[in-house]
């Protein structure tokens, strides 16, 4: 049995800013932490810019793929996050965590305009849920 601490992330779509924070959790925390993301209506598919954005410094979350809340339903965690409004209205208690967190970021993937304008707006929403973990993970 792991004896790391289990984060659960959510959001609506499970496309963008939940698969980053996936990815870089998994990535700050090492082996303390054991991160997994889901959504309250999952789009089937992580954004390509976010798997992008994330390479850029270094995690690959190119074989995450986009779940539905349901399917952690029966197992524990120390923490749930939502990262967005529309996933906190839709799953305001998260059964079988311990502590429960509102962390909203905007959505990068509602960014419009140019590709590279539309990589800009990944690349700040990364850094921002990235600041808010190495954050709370020192806290």
């Amino acid at each position: 049995m792991s004896s790391r601490k289990r984060v659960l992330i959510l959001c609506t779509g499970n496309s963008a800013r939940s698969q980053m924070a996936e990815g870089l959790w998994n990535h700050l925390a090492g082996e303390t932490w054991e991160a997994h993301s889901a959504g309250s209506r999952p789009s089937g598919y992580v954004h390509p810019l976010a798997i992008d954005a994330m390479a850029e410094i270094g995690v690959d979350i190119s074989a995450h793929d986009s779940k539905h809340v349901d399917h952690f339903a029966g197992q524990s965690f120390d923490l749930a996050v939502t990262v967005c409004d529309n996933a906190r209205e839709s799953c305001p208690i998260i059964p079988g965590a311990n502590q429960s967190e509102h962390w909203p970021f905007d959505d990068p993937a509602a960014a419009t305009g140019a590709e590279e304008t539309q990589r800009q707006r990944f690349r700040e929403i990364r850094d921002q849920i990235r600041t808010r973990i190495e954050s709370w993970l020192s806290a």
